[in-house]
């Protein structure tokens, strides 16, 4: 008998913030926040 692939997304909202919210990108290397404004984009994180 053959295994079936069971769900593999796991949300977690707090885990989410912190890798792919506005703060991580302000904080993280090469901060791409800053290149977006120096190119004058009127949205800086989707």
């Amino acid at each position: 008998m053959a295994k079936t692939q069971g769900p593999t997304f796991q949300p977690n909202n707090e885990k989410k913030a912190k890798t792919c919210g506005f703060r991580a990108r302000k904080n993280g290397k090469g901060n791409i926040l800053n290149s977006r404004r120096a190119k004058g984009r009127k949205k800086l994180c989707a």
